[in-house]
């Protein structure tokens, strides 16, 4: 991928994301797939390159990436494999962001600079079984006591739950939604089985029962009260990313898909040579392209220091179509593969699995068109 309007750092880390993936991921990612693993060993080289500190600032031993450059990334690790790049996305967009933003020092140095440099892996608690896109429904109590708090619920869902070194808590104070950190080795901590899913399979997602867990009050990131707007305020980039990765998924079919109908013969030539297969093929270009300039445009808007609803809206519409594109890309992969495209030795069967749930993931198709149908007629 060539892009004249980058400049060449900007290349060079997108060329180091592919490489990497290329190398180190996509040879392994059908076993991951197979029996449900973790990487944590991948993940920490990709820390020891920087890629688990892309939005952190410098000043606090991140890269300090620009938001369009940290997509085009993610991109390049979801098409090798999107279970490594969600939870490289859920560290960077949650964690990180939040700490870099609304920590303070004592925390940065404690937790974020660590976390830049890939030393510690996070991960996200905030939804429950009965709190998915509502999230200020949560039920997780985060109590008072002494100079400190006791967090008491159950969480669900929580990528890397169970290989994180610390994990971000979204639970109900007296004031509202709070976020906490908590390392995991906490006691009270307690992670449980890591869930059967449908794809995205080598990223581990666990629920977590917190059982009258203690903190002392450093944990608390921001006011008591204040995370829920916290996390709102970081809705976008969530986002963002989000996008990236389906980007990634679908180019990554396409790609195989291509390649595969130029080799394939039917009927005595290629099935490329077929208007029917070059049509599809089209379409599958054009959309997957449209999806990328959204997710361009909304990490340019990000980058520019858009109005927040606008960068919201412009994430939202991002996320939509880049999910659906995955979605409907992967399809098509499959059934241009036939038969084939239904087995699991034939790379598309995954990429068509994994599409799936970037539909549901921070916040459903059917959330994103609500975002953006409150102002549903563009302004400019």
């Amino acid at each position: 991928m060539t892009d004249l309007l980058l400049s060449e750092e900007q290349r060079q880390i997108i060329a180091l994301a592919r490489d990497f993936a290329r190398t180190h991921i996509e040879p392994k990612a059908a076993a991951w797939d197979r029996d449900q693993q973790f990487p944590r060993d991948v993940l920490a080289e990709l820390g020891r390159l920087g890629f688990l500190g892309m939005l952190t600032p410098d000043t606090h031993d991140g890269m300090g990436l620009d938001t369009v450059t940290y997509a085009l990334a993610l991109e390049e690790i979801a098409a090798a494999d999107a279970g490594i790049a969600l939870s490289l996305a859920i560290h960077n967009a949650v964690p990180t962001s939040m700490l870099a933003r609304h920590g303070t020092p004592s925390q940065r140095e404690r937790w974020l600079r660590p976390m830049s440099r890939g030393d510690l892996l996070a991960g996200v608690a905030r939804a429950e079984l009965e709190a998915g896109s509502d999230s200020a429904a949560i039920k997780t109590q985060a109590l008072r006591r002494d100079n400190g708090w006791l967090l008491r619920g159950e969480k669900a869902w929580v990528t890397n739950g169970a290989t994180a070194d610390l994990v971000l808590v979204f639970a109900l104070a007296d004031e509202g939604v709070s976020a906490f950190v908590v390392p995991t080795d906490t006691p009270g901590y307690r992670p449980g089985a890591p869930i059967d899913k449908m794809g995205l399979r080598s990223s581990s997602t666990v629920p977590v029962t917190l059982d009258d867990l203690r903190l002392d009050g450093e944990h608390l990131v921001g006011a008591p009260g204040k995370g829920y707007a916290q996390a709102v305020a970081g809705q976008a980039v969530a986002r963002i990313a989000v996008a990236a990765l389906a980007v990634g998924i679908a180019r990554r079919a396409l790609e195989h898909a291509a390649a595969y109908c130029a080799e394939r013969k039917q009927f005595g030539k290629a099935l490329r040579e077929f208007e029917a297969v070059q049509f599809r093929l089209a379409d599958m270009t054009t959309r997957t392209a449209a999806a990328r300039a959204l997710v361009r445009g909304a990490a340019e808007a990000r980058d520019a220091g858009a109005d927040e609803q606008d960068l919201i809206r412009s994430a939202s519409m991002a996320k939509l179509l880049a999910s659906e594109t995955a979605m409907w890309v992967t399809t098509q992969a499959v059934q241009l593969f036939g038969g084939y495209g239904y087995m699991r030795d034939f790379p598309v069967e995954k990429l068509f699995r994994d599409a799936k749930v970037t539909e549901i993931l921070e916040g459903t198709s059917e959330m994103q068109r609500l975002t953006i149908a409150r102002e549903p007629v563009a302004t400019r």
